[in-house]
Parts: structure tokens; C-alpha cells; sequence
């Protein structure tokens, strides 16, 4: 052995144990503060004196625990996480309690056990509305005990402002099956990522897409299938004409971007290129610093037509021979239109095109009931 592989055998060791006390110390985290929420809720149902303390009683709780960091406001949190998550203790059982200590599981009165027991049943009954509930009562432990396991309590802590049930499962979904960090968590939920999914024809395809995005590798990897921009807040989207809504996206660049997704950068509205002695304005051109090419973005306020695509054929040959710096990747192009034409697109875009895709957007939300199924499929899945 020499100090090279010294150092890298160390280094290894550390960074598989370090995460495995990181994991550990957020689990009992989470564990904790659920607890702590189920003590508030039993005392404020149950306790002798509870009357003594009212409102001021998790002011005085803080003050007479002394832990560090269970303020009020946070063990207000603590109340509120265990409202929302209590089938996360309905999930441990003396066979899979290996998390749990014995000491403080074994406390756990009866009436705790079937209180929770009921509680799951409601919510599979009221949330999910399957006919077999034994076989979603132990889906429902699964996932709930595969939540505890890999969502950390800062992950949940942002889960915890999702007030729909559902839409909050799904965002549970993403975090297990694709590792988000708690900032792409936030990012994916402010570019309403179970919208766009519910909103797809096919669910299970939309939200496979939607995890490769998240860690895009290639130019499909960064487009969506619809675009929405409900944060104009436009009352007549169909009235709305295009330098009107370029101008609108600008006003709210923070949100555009959020929207568009991870990586992108602005660089230029209405971007002047001159093709022999004619001048040509290009809408938006964005750059993208993962994938380390520039994005084109035309804009129109109607059905995707043959001269559109046409243009932003041109405006990409433009960028590739007069923009493109030796390190950059090709440009990317994309059309957003109000109505995609897809017979018309799968001929006007040939398959070498690939650089070029044509999306829908949209001012207003989809309605989210066609997702209800997917997620209940995908919780017996996992």
C-alpha cells in the first residue's frame, strides 16, 4: 500500500460512514420531532392541566425543555408534522422497529397503536379511495417506512406547506425515487412539477422524463412538454399578444427561469443578427451552464405553423457558425406555441434535427385529478 491508496482508502471509509451518521442522525431527527408532535397532540387532547396553559403552552414548553432548537415556532412544527405524518409511526412494529428505541417504542401505549391504526385506514380510505384497503394499508406502511429511511426532516419541512394530500405524495415519490436535494425539491415544486405530470396524456412516461431532467444529460433532457406561465397572472391569456408576453416573462424573469428549469442563464431579448443585408430578431436566447450550449427560444401566441419552425431552423445555423465558441455544444432551439400541431411538427422536424423542439405552453393550471391513479401505482410500486 502506498500514500496514494492510503489516503483514498481513508477517504472512502469516511465519506460511506459519514453519510451513513448523517442519514441516521436525520432519521432519529425526524423520529424526534414526530414524537414530540404526538406528546403536544395527546396533551392537548388528554392533559389534566392542559386548561392551565393555553395558548402559551408550547411558549412555556420551549422554555422549560431548554433543547436547542425546539422553539415555539418550531414545536408548533412538530405538531403540525405529526398531524400530516403520523402513518410514519403506524408504520413501526416490534419486527421492523430497528430505528426506534426499545425504551421509548415500548411506551407507546395501546391506544396510541390503534389510533394510528384507524388513522392510516381514514387516510387510504378518504385520500385514496381504493376498493382493497388491507392492500393499500401495507402499501401505505411501506412507503411511509421507506420515507422515514430517505427523506430528511429539512426535506419535510418543505412537504409540510403542500397542503393537498395528494400533490404532496407525489413530491414524496420524486424525493425517494431520484434523491432530490431540498433546494431542487423547492425548485420542482415552484416549477410545478406534478401539474406538468398530471397534465401529460401518458403519466408514467411524464414523470420518467421528469426525473432525467432533473440531472440533464443530453438536449432533450432540459425540454418540457408544457410550458406554464400562470405566475403573469393574465385574466384573457387568449388576448394577449407576443411582444406583450416576452415583455410579461421578463417582468418576471426569477419565475421564467424557475420554470424553464435547472441550468438556464439569460443572455439577450430580442437579439439582432444580421444574415447578409438583413436584420432578424431572435425572442429570448438563454445559455445553459450544465450542458454548455446556447438555447433559443421563440415565442408565439398561436398554433406552432411551418414558417416558425422554419425561422428558429435558422436562427440555430446562425448560432452554430457565427456564435458557437470550439468548447460550446451545438445550440438548442425551442418553440413554444399555444397549440403544438403535432402532425405538422413530426413533418416539419426531420429526425436529424434534433436540436429543435416544438412545446405547448400555457397561463393557466390543469386540473390534477388524472393523477391520482398514477401515484396510487406508483406507491404500491416502491
Amino acid at each position: 500500500m502506498d500514500f496514494h491508496l492510503l489516503i483514498q482508502n481513508i477517504k472512502q471509509t469516511h465519506d460511506s460512514l459519514y453519510k451513513s451518521v448523517t442519514k441516521s442522525v436525520n432519521t432519529h431527527l425526524t423520529l424526534r420531532n414526530i414524537l414530540t408532535g404526538f406528546y403536544i397532540v395527546e396533551f392537548e387532547q388528554n392533559g389534566k392541566d392542559r386548561a392551565q396553559y393555553g395558548t402559551k403552552l408550547l411558549q412555556n414548553l420551549s422554555e422549560e425543555l431548554k433543547i436547542k432548537g425546539l422553539t415555539a415556532p418550531e414545536l408548533s412544527r412538530c405538531r403540525q408534522f405529526y398531524t400530516i405524518y403520523y402513518p410514519i409511526l403506524g408504520s413501526l412494529t416490534q419486527k421492523n422497529n430497528n430505528i426506534l428505541p426499545t425504551n421509548i417504542f415500548g411506551t407507546l401505549s395501546q391506544k396510541f397503536k390503534t389510533n394510528i391504526k384507524n388513522n392510516i385506514l381514514g387516510s387510504v380510505t378518504q385520500e385514496l379511495q381504493k376498493a382493497d384497503i388491507e392492500a393499500d394499508i401495507e402499501a401505505d406502511k411501506i412507503h411511509y417506512i421507506k420515507v422515514l429511511s430517505s427523506i430528511s426532516y429539512t426535506h419535510f419541512v418543505e412537504l409540510l406547506k403542500i397542503e393537498d394530500p395528494l400533490k404532496r405524495k407525489f413530491y414524496e415519490l420524486l424525493i425517494l425515487n431520484s434523491q432530490l436535494s431540498v433546494r431542487e425539491l423547492k425548485r420542482q415544486i415552484e416549477s410545478l412539477s406534478f401539474e406538468r405530470v398530471g397534465l401529460s396524456q401518458n403519466n408514467k412516461t411524464a414523470y420518467k422524463e421528469l426525473i432525467k431532467k432533473i440531472a440533464p444529460q443530453e438536449n432533450a433532457d432540459i425540454i418540457k412538454s408544457y410550458y406554464f406561465f400562470d405566475f403573469l397572472k393574465y385574466k384573457n391569456p387568449g388576448l394577449i399578444e407576443e411582444t406583450v408576453l416576452e415583455q410579461a416573462l421578463l417582468s418576471h424573469l426569477h419565475e421564467f427561469i424557475i420554470e424553464l428549469g435547472n441550468g438556464f442563464c439569460f443572455e439577450a431579448r430580442q437579439k439582432r443578427i444580421l444574415i447578409e443585408d438583413e436584420y432578424f430578431f431572435i425572442d429570448l436566447v438563454f445559455y445553459h451552464r450544465i450542458l454548455k450550449c446556447h438555447v433559443i427560444i421563440e415565442l408565439k401566441t398561436r398554433k406552432a405553423k411551418h414558417e416558425h419552425i422554419g425561422q428558429l431552423k435558422t436562427y440555430i445555423q446562425y448560432y452554430k457558425k457565427n456564435i458557437m465558441l470550439p468548447e460550446d455544444n451545438p445550440p438548442v432551439g425551442i418553440l413554444l406555441v399555444t397549440d403544438k400541431n403535432k402532425t405538422l411538427v413530426e413533418f416539419a422536424v426531420a429526425e436529424s434535427d434534433k436540436e429543435i423542439f416544438v412545446s405547448k405552453y400555457a397561463l393557466k393550471l390543469p386540473k390534477k385529478e388524472e393523477l391520482e391513479t398514477f401515484i396510487n401505482n406508483e406507491l404500491k410500486k416502491n
